[in-house]
């Protein structure tokens, strides 16, 4: 594994750890090729007009150093050894990974770069690569990035606020989401529109919502359901 250091230009080597420790930092572009060549000239691009590049020659690396919980993206060769790009964007989509990728490749051509846009890249070039184009693509896929963090972020919050519900509040906020009002919620249930009233207090109270009304757009703007049980 290849890391660029904080001058462009400059190049050191490093574990998981490094990454981990930068994961402190703002945005990343992760760089996957086993051209190392080509590794330390998009890092010292990259890094030229101060955006934060760590390469990597293998995928194995990359996995072992990549944090989730960093706001990033990934600029990703699509012929490796072991383990193709193609793979490993299997792999991050399967594992939930919002990161934009942007595909790289030397022998690329329409049904290729058609199928990493159909499986969620946000760009596939050609090398040898225009410098500026790269950038302008990079700059964007960062924003997609930065928007994708901010809204796994929401939804992990929200999730674990609803957690600490009880199964029926889980289910009252359910019906709230269907857009039930209280009456019917208390005929469904079987309960009294008293009782549901005294849930979406609770419902209220443990999430820390300012109102059920914002709780609820929050929840269907994250794309958050409470779980059945």
């Amino acid at each position: 594994m290849m890391v660029m250091g904080d001058q462009p230009g400059t190049v050191r080597t490093g574990g998981s750890g490094d990454a981990g420790e930068a994961s402190a930092r703002s945005t990343v572009v992760y760089v996957v090729d086993d051209d190392e060549q080509l590794c330390a000239s998009l890092a010292w691009l990259l890094e030229s007009v101060h955006i934060e590049a760590w390469c990597f020659t293998d995928v194995a690396a990359f996995l072992a150093a990549y944090d989730p919980l960093r706001p990033a993206c990934l600029v990703l060769d699509v012929r490796m050894p072991d383990v193709s790009g193609f793979q490993l964007q299997e792999t991050l989509n399967a594992a939930g990974a919002v990161l934009p990728i942007v595909f790289v490749s030397a022998h690329g051509d329409i049904r290729m770069s058609v199928r990493a846009l159909q499986r969620g890249a946000v760009d596939f070039l050609e090398k040898p690569y225009d410098p500026q184009h790269m950038l302008d693509v990079v700059q964007e896929a960062l924003r997609t990035a930065r928007s994708r963090f901010s809204v796994a972020a929401t939804a992990r919050d929200l999730t674990a606020r609803i957690d600490c519900l009880t199964q029926r509040e889980r289910e009252i906020l359910g019906h709230l989401i269907e857009g039930l009002p209280s009456k019917s919620i208390a005929v469904k249930l079987g309960i009294s529109v008293k009782t549901v009233d005294v849930h979406r207090t609770r419902i209220r109270e443990k999430t820390g919502a300012r109102s059920i009304t914002t709780l609820v757009r929050d929840l269907l703007q994250a794309g958050v359901t409470p779980p059945a049980s």
